[in-house]
């Protein structure tokens, strides 16, 4: 049973992208009709992550868009942004923060997803946001917490279904206790257990760093004996952190994956393979 949740989870797993040039070589990879979610880098724009999701979706596949709050200037950008999303036919959204250092209009998720909500009318009918077991290097872990369960309340109130998607985190112990310790809080929103795919080490540190997951890195480096047990030769193998959650898949409330690609594609996609045949 154990093996069919797992295999269950990566089998509708979601593929997360970055907007950079080694995505070019390797969308391909990407099995057909795949969630894939484009996130939104700080050296690009929102417009360009909804550039790649267009073109994602014409090739068959379900793009979600990371919108960052601190990158949208002002309550007309969420206009044009509500309108492009329209006209790709979007219904599904991951709405974060960002680390812009100087934002517009909204230094954080809750306050752009007001306005976005109101503006979308309808269109919005499901948002993942984020969620931070291994802690946030800028955040205290009682504002996470609170903010969490805003969002909570906030999603209930619009009538929009939500998820969380956890923030890479490379000890599935704080994971799970994690998780127990906000279901108990009251948080009953799915979670989507994020994890690497099957990327090589060296990438997984360079990358990590550039895209705001300096505190599971630090923790990382901490803690290299037991990450070691997740390391397969020089990659990162996701089984190693998802399996020892599979009994607990149910009782945490863990209902999707999230896959950290790195644009790693081609390599993720062979182990999604092995595990659902």
């Amino acid at each position: 049973m154990r093996g069919a949740a797992v295999a269950d989870l990566v089998a509708g797993m979601t593929w997360e992208v970055v907007p950079l040039k080694s995505l070019t070589g390797e969308v391909g990879n990407l099995p057909a009709n795949s969630r894939v979610s484009v996130t939104c880098s700080p050296n690009k724009t929102i417009e360009h992550s909804l550039d790649i999701a267009e073109s994602l979706a014409a090739d068959g596949h379900v793009p979600i868009v990371h919108i960052a709050a601190r990158m949208v200037a002002d309550r007309d950008h969420v206009r044009r942004i509500a309108e492009r999303i329209a006209g790709i036919d979007l219904h599904e959204l991951f709405v974060i923060a960002g680390d812009t250092p100087d934002p517009g209009a909204y230094p954080d998720t809750m306050s752009l997803l007001r306005d976005l909500l109101d503006i979308s009318s309808g269109q919005i009918r499901h948002v993942g946001v984020g969620a931070y077991p291994d802690g946030h290097a800028f955040i205290s872990d009682r504002d996470l917490h609170a903010a969490l369960h805003e969002k909570q309340v906030l999603l209930a109130d619009a009538g929009v279904y939500g998820h969380v998607s956890t923030q890479m985190c490379f000890s599935a112990a704080t994971i799970s206790s994690w998780i127990r310790r906000e279901r108990a809080a009251g948080f009953e929103l799915p979670v989507h257990l994020g994890v690497p795919g099957v990327v090589d080490r060296a990438r997984l540190m360079t990358m990590g760093m550039r895209l705001g997951v300096g505190t599971s890195l630090r923790y990382l480096r901490k803690n290299r004996g037991g990450v070691a047990k997740l390391l397969t030769s020089s990659s990162f193998n996701p089984s190693r952190l998802l399996d020892p959650l599979a009994g607990e898949l149910d009782d945490l409330g863990i209902t999707g994956l999230h896959v950290f690609t790195f644009n790693q594609i081609g390599a993720t996609a062979r182990w999604q393979s092995s595990i659902v045949g």
